[in-house]
């Protein structure tokens, strides 16, 4: 079990269960938080191409896009939160573990990855003659809050990664990965891969916080 998560029963589904309705809305948060990396991918005019499609192919648009994206975290030991309509939120239970940098590479495969298969994903949607799709990759590390409700036998997390990580998907480009630059401080300085500030913002901080494009190194 993961740690501070011992009396949650871990489901590895997209989607929330809707539980019998207690009479009113509770929100529960455990005492423990623990340093993790968090991470979101999110795809590009996403309201545009919607508006294009019906109900059932809509359905199987997203369908493809979350369900591809949900293997390539599960397959890198990242745990699926939630997708908030065509964004994707997961984080990497492994990362708490701080007395290795190993670990915080997960995020950067994980994006890698899923960019690789952006091909993939698309003759996918070709076959069900569904128009193709782009998408924005970020992530960060730190501090996080485990959550649960008793309308919902799943979790939600909350902290200042998930925060960046939304904030900093925009700065990505199409088909790009980004990460804050406290997820950058641990990854650094693994050579495989290639780190450039190309951005930096206050997020109403007292300093700016930069932002760096992920790309492996022969690229």
């Amino acid at each position: 079990m993961h740690p501070g998560m011992e009396e949650i029963e871990l489901k590895r589904n997209l989607t929330s269960v809707v539980l019998e309705k207690p009479e009113h809305y509770e929100v529960d948060f455990l005492e423990t938080s623990q340093r993790y990396c968090v991470g979101i991918v999110d795809i590009v005019n996403s309201t545009k191409i919607a508006a294009t499609l019906n109900k059932k192919k809509l359905s199987k648009y997203y369908e493809i896009f979350l369900n591809s994206m949900a293997k390539i975290v599960e397959s890198h030991g990242g745990f699926v939160i939630k997708n908030i309509g065509d964004c994707l939120l997961y984080y990497f239970p492994n990362s708490a573990d701080d007395k290795t940098n190993e670990a915080f590479l997960n995020p950067i495969k994980c994006g890698l990855k899923m960019l690789e298969d952006h091909y993939v994903i698309n003759e996918k949607l070709k076959k069900e003659k569904l128009p193709g799709l782009n998408y924005r990759i970020s992530a960060d590390y730190g501090e996080v809050t485990i959550m649960r409700t008793n309308y919902s036998s799943f979790i939600d997390v909350f902290g200042t990664p998930v925060n960046i990580s939304i904030k900093i998907n925009h700065s990505a480009p199409k088909n790009g990965l980004v990460v804050g630059s406290d997820l950058y401080r641990l990854v650094k300085n693994f050579k495989e891969y290639k780190f450039k500030m190309i951005n930096s913002k206050s997020f109403g901080l007292k300093y700016m916080y930069p932002i760096y494009l992920v790309q492996k190194m022969n690229n």
